[in-house]
């Protein structure tokens, strides 16, 4: 008994590109052909967000940088000629104190909140009571969103001159003013506080308990492991959380604009002078010259997060 040869196949059927019979397709294209239509599932379904911000950031922020550069509508040059005179006339004198001293008032405020935020974050996570954690973080979230003239309202009304507390402890014979860049301060505290806790809690439930137990057995204190080990590792998330605030509290208006007034000069105070005319009338390119400022201090401090971040995600995932 013989056994027929097996069959050779023939080029036709073992070319992919075809040939004289029947072509068969490799998995290959439709690998191919799947992925991309993944790729373009996932490009479809970020159009909406990719329009919201091009109309919500890109559109202004086009505006602000064209508006900055030429004349407004009722100089006696003409509208809408280059220049310059709206950014050189923003970092000179009453304008640049403004600026100065909003930089220093949201550094300031964003860098107590951090140090205050950071140890009541960490009672909140380490905290056995899960409804501790959640009352808190609850009411940090509504804190944090407390803000303008309620807020405004609050403070004059426990600590201004004729607040509750001054009056019961005589805040105002020890020099105590709420009408000032210390009250301010405070005031700002008590929004940016808890914007903190919501910011750095997830931060530290990064933290590994075998982190913490590596460094008990080499025989570390408490204050080797947060000074060695996780402060190192949470300080782009801190920095990150600064940045946050330090935005937060750089363009805050109506709290400021209802309890201090012009008392304390401010950057966003400065903006509204010039765009409402207060001041002088006409400046209302030079507003947009202001806003410009603003923007580059804000590109500045998230050039020096955004690589510490990328850092950070490498241990906290």
């Amino acid at each position: 008994m013989t056994t027929a040869p097996a069959p050779v196949p023939t080029p036709a059927a073992t070319d992919p590109s075809g040939g004289a019979g029947l072509r068969t397709a490799t998995p290959f294209p439709r690998r191919g052909v799947r992925s991309l239509r993944r790729l373009g599932g996932s490009w479809l379904a970020t159009v909406p967000l990719l329009l919201f911000f091009l109309v919500g950031f890109g559109l202004p922020a086009v505006a602000i940088l064209i508006g900055a550069f030429t004349t407004s509508g009722d100089a006696e040059s003409g509208a809408g000629q280059f220049t310059t005179a709206n950014l050189t006339d923003s970092v000179q004198g009453a304008y640049r104190t403004a600026l100065w001293s909003s930089v220093k008032l949201s550094a300031l405020t964003a860098l107590l909140a951090t140090v205050i935020g950071l140890p009541v974050a960490q009672a909140v996570v380490t905290s056995r009571f899960r409804a501790l954690r959640e009352a808190v973080l609850t009411a940090s979230g509504v804190l944090a969103n407390f803000g303008g003239l309620p807020l405004a309202f609050a403070f004059v009304a426990t600590l201004g001159n004729a607040g509750e507390i001054t009056q019961l402890f005589g805040l105002t014979e020890h020099g105590w003013s709420l009408y000032s860049f210390t009250g301010l301060t405070v005031v700002y505290l008590y929004f940016l506080v808890p914007l903190m806790v919501l910011t750095v809690t997830p931060a530290l439930d990064g933290l590994r308990v075998q982190w913490r137990e590596a460094a008990q057995n080499n025989r570390a204190t408490g204050f080797q492991y947060w000074r060695y080990v996780a402060l190192p590792i949470l300080f782009p998330s801190l920095l990150g959380g600064f940045v946050l605030l330090f935005g937060s509290a750089f363009a805050a208006y109506a709290t400021a604009a209802a309890m201090v007034g012009a008392t304390v000069p401010l950057i966003s105070r400065s903006i509204a002078d010039a765009l409402s005319g207060n001041v002088l009338v006409g400046q209302g390119n030079l507003a947009l010259a202001l806003s410009l400022d603003m923007i580059l201090v804000a590109v500045l401090v998230m050039a020096v997060y955004l690589p510490l971040q990328r850092r950070s995600a490498r241990w906290l995932s």
